[in-house]
Order: structure tokens, then C-alpha cells, then sequence
């Protein structure tokens, strides 16, 4: 997504404007052509040398030079941008936008281009919740400028509240997404679920898996960088979600169940690649259970527990059934993960028929290169129409965009 896109990166005179040395330099190696254009008062705090070495191309602030090339220049830059990214946006640039006031070169650009603008506010606390500031701000919304909310957090001052810049790996997921509204998968939702389920055996303990939901989230990441509205269903993971995408929160099979019945009426596609789990216990204490307490042992002095387990529901076969009756999600593209240890193709075909998929995505977890924790990936796809696809290994991120464009196909073969 960002590999030779042509984006201007706007720095203001703001204490956070040293944050953007690191984002100029991820979006450089990323492939991405970076134009950067400093207020007067950026080169306060970063010198332009700074961001010519990390973008490698060379730093424009001058409106008003002698030869009066600039008057050219920012008219070719705004025409070939495909992004214009201000980060970080003060209150006073914010304001000149909003009011198009253009006297240095930054804001003549944002007046001439036609790309999509965004903008990361930072300043303090006060000034960016001052009426002026959030009523310029909604000026710019309602003009179709995308806004990167603030962090909450310690201010340069001192203070504590809104003002932060967010990390870098926030703002190049808002670029990301920005930059891909026009993708092929615009105006379509997409329900991606990631990551394990805990089942509780009490309120200290549960049964689980080792699903890191590492190729779940790099899924939702993708489908949002092609215009999807992403809907994440998580289980409890140690990640972040993807800027952008809407993200809900479970714990338990059945809760995840209940979110993607709630979300499916209006889905196009459906990529489970959570890893619930198949039993639950057959009931949950209300309190911890002590090691020697007679519910914990089987026979006195034994140092056995039984736990009597029953089975989850099955999501994705309930869900055939469903489609089959005619019920909302029938013309929903369904795409099953399995994790296996053995027999992985016999299996991954068992599981495509049984559950009436259009693909499934299937990894030996028992390889050091592939599944749980890893970041990167060995599947093998497998088609509705009997098609098996034996891909390399690869990082989890280009696992997600084959199967992304799979999805893609497969809906501009679908009659609705």
C-alpha cells in the first residue's frame, strides 16, 4: 500500500515534530516517495537536513524564495501527491486550513492539492480543546479530512490529557488506510476474527490454546488497507488492533459466536481465523478451586482432578446450516482456517466439505515456520471446487494478502 506512493508529510512547529523523523524514515522503507514540506517554525526544533537524510529527497519551506521557483514547485507537489499527511498539525496551521489562509508553503500546498489530507493534531492540552480548535477541526472533518485523535498523556509541559502524538505505527496505519479507500474491497465488510478463546474453569483459571492471533490481525490489516470496513472479533491477545478497524473483544466461543451473529446480517465476507476452542467445562466455579479441596480431587490423596468437559458450538457449521435455511449471511463469503498436526490434508478437505466453505486456509502447526507465534506462515488454500494451492513460506502479512485477493475474486464472482 504504501510502496511508490507519492505522500507529502507536513511538519509544524511543535515539540512532537521530532516524532515525524522516525515516521519519514518507516514510510522511506517502505517503499514510499516522501516529499517533506516544514513550516518556518518546524526548523525550530528538527533542521531540514534531518528529514532530507531520512526521506532522501530534499526538504521544501520556502515559499518566498528569490528565484521564485517555488511558486512552480508547490503547485507540482500538490498535483502529484497522493497523500498530503500533516503530523504533527499545530492549532495555528490546523486554523489556517480550516479558513484557507495560505501564506507559507506548507498550507499553499494543502489549498492546491486534490489528495486526501490528514491530520495528526498535537499540542497542549488546553489548546487543543479550546472551542476554536475543535470547531476548526470539524470544519476540516466535514470537508473530508481525516483526523488522528490524540494520545491522553504527559504532556511536554507537564500537563496530563489530550495532546500526544501517537506512535509511529499508528500514524502509518491511518496513511495506510487513507490511501486505500478506493481499494477492491471499498464499500465491503469484512468480520475477521483472530486469536484464541479462554473457557473458564474458575475465576483464576481457563482452557486455552497458543493462537497468538498474529495471522488474524495481519487479515484485518489488509482488508482495512483495501477499503474495507474491517470488523476484528478478538480473543484475548497481546496486540494492538489496527488503526481504523472496529474492534470487539471476547473471551469465550459462545461470546464470540453471539459478536458475529450480530455483525453478520450486513457482512460480504466472513474470515474465521480465530481458534476457538472445541470444549468448555461442563461447569465453571464461582470460586478458585484449592488444590486440596475435595472438588479438585478425585479420591483422597490422589492428587487427581477430573474436569468433565462439553463441546463449544460449532460456528462456522452452524452458520452453513443457517445459509443453507435461506438466513441472513447466505450470500456471505466464508473462509475457515484449520490447524493441524497430522493428516493436514485430509482434514483441511473433511473440514472445507463439512462446513461448506469457500476456502480454507490450512497450517501444520507442528513446523517452526508456521502457525502459532510465528511470524511467518505455511499454508496450503483449499478450494470449494476442489482447487488446493501449495503456497511458500512467507511472512504472515503476505499470507494475508493472498488470501485477501482469494476473497476479492471469489466476490466479483458472487451474484447477490
Amino acid at each position: 500500500m504504501l510502496r511508490n506512493a507519492h505522500i507529502l508529510v507536513g511538519i509544524c512547529g511543535g515539540i512532537a515534530s521530532y516524532k515525524a523523523v522516525e515516521l519519514v524514515s518507516q514510510l522511506q522503507q517502505a517503499g514510499a516517495l516522501v516529499d517533506v514540506i516544514m513550516t518556518e517554525h518546524a526548523e525550530d526544533f528538527v533542521k531540514p537536513l534531518t528529514f532530507s537524510t531520512m526521506s532522501h529527497r530534499p526538504v521544501y519551506s520556502d515559499l518566498w524564495e528569490a528565484t521564485g521557483e517555488a511558486a512552480e514547485r508547490h503547485i507540482a507537489l500538490a498535483e502529484a501527491a497522493e497523500l498530503l499527511a500533516i503530523v504533527p498539525a499545530t492549532a495555528n496551521t490546523i486554523a489556517k486550513l480550516a479558513h484557507g489562509i495560505a501564506d507559507n508553503m506548507l498550507s499553499a500546498v494543502a489549498l492546491a492539492t486534490q489528495a486526501p489530507l490528514l491530520l495528526a493534531p498535537a499540542m497542549y492540552r488546553d489548546m487543543y480543546t479550546h472551542p476554536a480548535t475543535q470547531a476548526n477541526l470539524n470544519l476540516l472533518r466535514e470537508r473530508g479530512a481525516y483526523i488522528v485523535e490524540p494520545e491522553v498523556g504527559r504532556l511536554a509541559s507537564g500537563a496530563i490529557g489530550p495532546g500526544r502524538l501517537p506512535d509511529t505505527e499508528v500514524l502509518l496505519g491511518a496513511m495506510r488506510m487513507v490511501l486505500g479507500q478506493g481499494g477492491d474491497l471499498a464499500g465491503r465488510r469484512v468480520i475477521v476474527t483472530a486469536g484464541g478463546t479462554q473457557e473458564p474453569i474458575d475465576p483464576v483459571r481457563y482452557i486455552g490454546n497458543r493462537s497468538s492471533g498474529k495471522m488474524g490481525y495481519a487479515l484485518a490489516t489488509e482488508a482495512r488497507d483495501r477499503g474495507a470496513h474491517v470488523i476484528l472479533i478478538s480473543g484475548p491477545v497481546a496486540l494492538s488492533a489496527p488503526y481504523g478497524v472496529e474492534l470487539r473483544r471476547v473471551e469465550t466461543v459462545i461470546q464470540m459466536r453471539d459478536a458475529i451473529h450480530s455483525f453478520i446480517t450486513d457482512a460480504d465476507v466472513l474470515i474465521m481465523s480465530a481458534a476457538p476452542a472445541d470444549f468448555r467445562p461442563a461447569r465453571v466455579a464461582a470460586q478458585k478451586i484449592k488444590k486440596d479441596s475435595g472438588e479438585a480431587r478425585e479420591r483422597e490423596g490422589s492428587g487427581e482432578w477430573s474436569l468433565k468437559l462439553v463441546q463449544n458450538p460449532d460456528i462456522l457449521r452452524e452458520l452453513a446450516i443457517l445459509r443453507e435455511d435461506g438466513q441472513p449471511g447466505r450470500h456471505l463469503i466464508c473462509v475457515g482456517f484449520a490447524a493441524e498436526t497430522h493428516d493436514l490434508m485430509q482434514h483441511a478437505r473433511e473440514k472445507l466439505r463439512a462446513k461448506q466453505l469457500d476456502l480454507l486456509v490450512a497450517n501444520d502447526v507442528t513446523r517452526s515456520d508456521s502457525g502459532f507465534g510465528t511470524d511467518t506462515n505455511k499454508v496450503l488454500i483449499f478450494h470449494a471446487d476442489g482447487a488446493m494451492e501449495d503456497m511458500p513460506v512467507m511472512p504472515k502479512a503476505d499470507v494475508a494478502a493472498a488470501i485477501i485477493d482469494r476473497v476479492v475474486s471469489l466476490l466479483g464472482k458472487r451474484v447477490n
